[in-house]
């Protein structure tokens, strides 16, 4: 019998006998119901699945779950949670970087990987003078920002916050808040995930009619009141 040992937003989960064909995301999402990384193209080119490890940002979908023993493996959910919002997601949210949402986990995990990036002066493919420091140009966050798809192309917001907070981290050299971390008994995650979505049970009850409830429908604009809740965890 073979164990492995993964280490994911800080807690440590073993697996025995783990089908080596498994990828993180199908790790995350089915089996410890992490499910803030997004399947989206399942070939490694929209980025909804991006998550870090060891603080660069993979693709998932892509990625083997038994190649990353004893890394350090980061989803949206270690970033930040509802009541513990990276600046990242403050800002997403402040400059409405995101329609759908569905994308919106990966853009932020590729987000926080960039801005280690730009502080360590890492040139990127349109990095025009590689002895000055990063230029923040809209250009250059874009080409960063390449492998992550918005199909509701919210790409002007999404570079307007992720400049918001460059600007930020470098003018006052703090690291990136990434203090939230995630456990599957953690309340505020549960409840979040139940007011959300919740994956059914079986093919049967997600065929079945929805169940009538005699609650007034007061929802006219749910996204308004409860966005800083939403903003980059199971949207």
């Amino acid at each position: 019998m073979t164990t492995l040992t993964l280490n994911i937003n800080n807690k440590s989960y073993q697996f025995e006998d783990l089908d080596p064909r498994t990828t993180i995301l199908d790790l995350c999402r089915h089996q410890l119901k992490i499910t803030g990384p997004k399947k989206g193209c399942d070939h490694g080119q929209c980025g909804a699945c991006t998550i870090l490890i060891n603080g660069q940002r993979v693709n998932s979908c892509l990625s083997l779950a038994v190649m990353h023993e004893g890394d350090e493996i980061t989803t949206i959910e270690g970033i930040g949670l509802p009541e513990t919002l990276s600046d990242l997601q403050k800002a997403f949210r402040d400059n409405d970087a995101f329609q759908c949402g569905y994308c919106t986990p990966g853009q932020i995990c590729s987000a926080t990987a960039l801005i280690e990036e730009v502080k360590q002066n890492w040139p990127s493919y349109v990095t025009e003078d590689l002895t000055q420091p990063n230029a923040l140009m809209e250009h250059e966050i874009a080409e960063r920002m390449s492998g992550n798809i918005c199909r509701c192309s919210a790409y002007p917001n999404i570079i307007k916050a992720i400049t918001e907070v460059l600007e930020k981290q470098i003018q006052q050299n703090q690291p990136l808040q990434t203090e939230a971390q995630v456990d599957s008994s953690n309340s505020a995650l549960s409840s979040a995930v139940t007011g959300i979505w919740s994956p059914p049970p079986s093919e049967a009850q997600l065929k079945s009619p929805p169940a009538k409830t005699d609650q007034p429908s007061n929802t006219a604009n749910p996204s308004t009141a409860n966005r800083s809740q939403l903003t980059g965890v199971n949207s």
